[in-house]
């Protein structure tokens, strides 16, 4: 594991005019007298990068202390983090957070938890005062390069939760589900249906211009979506069909997060889809001691787009503190077969090299 004075030693370096961008998946502090304190093993890695981006699960809004007038009626024992966290996430050296997803409600939470990034200093996109903010990317710069944000959820509350023309929330990407009866369903009572599921063709059309749009102002465009089905390794159909809908519009790494494990990651047309990075701090009571492990992506990006990927494992410690794990390691090496098993189905192979891990094509993928 990493320890708190070691950056990690990756094994590809940046050249002089290029930029590093470090992504993380579902992000939650909370309760601590020291927020900084939650990334004790990681900070100097995550501040040797120029960015940051990571999802923000859960907004920086107080959380209620009356149990008859909960955070979140809909979603037992859930509690919003202490705006107060935010020093945590500005000291270990996050630029930008995605911030739709599931729990960024109600409204008047987002928009407090938009107000308090604001105060720290830290760019969001997917939620706002109304459809229009809620899309609005986030654009940095790092060495003369432009990054764009953006970040949009298809795992949401049906009342008051999605933003309007009119009213605030969360940028979405909605999903149709259909039931099909299954292969053997008349031979065989009870077999389970297929489960379908579609985007909807005009908030995917919506997801399409804004990253058109994006690709024109920037040098390297980064897409983030709250998707998939909590606990599973497996992806929903839909998950692909937005994934590579975004990289046919013009993003260059698409990255999801919620399912709170570590999914597969698809290459197409070149560009990398992270269909779940699992977890990386998490201070939430109801995940304590669980869905411990996740992936931290690092790209290196030049003028003319991304340059390299690269990929280590990461894991919160008995301390529930996150560390990064040596891909060679059993604990590390046992979450990179993970990856790999999950990945091959999508004609991806995960290589090792040296202290990290990036992403090619499979053997019979290039076959084909």
């Amino acid at each position: 594991m990493t320890h708190a004075a070691d950056a990690w030693n990756w094994s590809q370096q940046p050249g002089n005019d290029d930029a590093t961008l470090i992504l993380v998946g579902d992000t939650n502090i909370q309760g601590r007298d020291e927020p900084a304190g939650a990334f004790k093993h990681v900070g100097t890695t995550l501040k040797a990068a120029d960015l940051l981006y990571g999802q923000l699960e859960g907004p920086l809004s107080p959380p209620s202390e009356d149990p008859e007038n909960p955070d979140i009626a809909h979603k037992l024992l859930w509690r919003h983090s202490e705006p107060r966290m935010a020093e945590g996430y500005k000291a270990a050296g996050f630029k930008v957070f995605a911030c739709a997803s599931n729990v960024c409600y109600p409204p008047s939470a987002a928009l407090a938890s938009n107000a308090t990034l604001d105060l720290a200093g830290i760019a969001h996109c997917g939620a706002g005062v109304n459809l229009e903010e809620a899309r609005k990317p986030a654009i940095l710069e790092a060495n003369g390069i432009r990054f764009g944000f953006l970040s949009y959820t298809s795992v949401f509350w049906h009342v008051n939760h999605a933003a309007t023309a009119d009213t605030a929330g969360c940028a979405t990407i909605k999903i149709h589900t259909g039931y099909q009866p299954g292969r053997r369903a008349l031979e065989m009572p009870g077999t389970p249906p297929l489960i379908l599921t579609v985007p909807d063709r005009e908030e995917l059309a919506a997801m399409e211009n804004d990253i058109r749009r994006l690709k024109e102002q920037v040098d390297l465009v980064a897409m983030s979506c709250h998707w998939g089905i909590s606990g599973s390794p497996d992806i929903a159909d839909y998950q692909q069909t937005v994934g590579r809908t975004a990289v046919d519009a013009g993003a260059d790494v698409v990255f999801g997060h919620h399912p709170h494990v570590v999914q597969g990651t698809e290459l197409y047309k070149g560009k990398p889809i992270f269909y779940s990075l699992g977890n990386f701090a998490f201070d939430w009571v109801r995940m304590l001691g669980r869905n411990l492990d996740g992936i931290m992506v690092r790209l290196i990006v030049s003028k003319q787009g991304l340059k390299d990927v690269s990929v280590v494992p990461v894991r919160r410690d008995e301390d529930n503190l996150v560390a990064i794990l040596d891909p060679s390691i059993p604990q590390g090496d046992a979450i990179v077969e993970q990856l790999a098993e999950r990945s091959l189905p999508f004609g991806t192979a995960i290589e090792k090299r040296g202290s990290d891990l990036t992403l090619t094509r499979s053997s019979s993928a290039k076959a084909a």
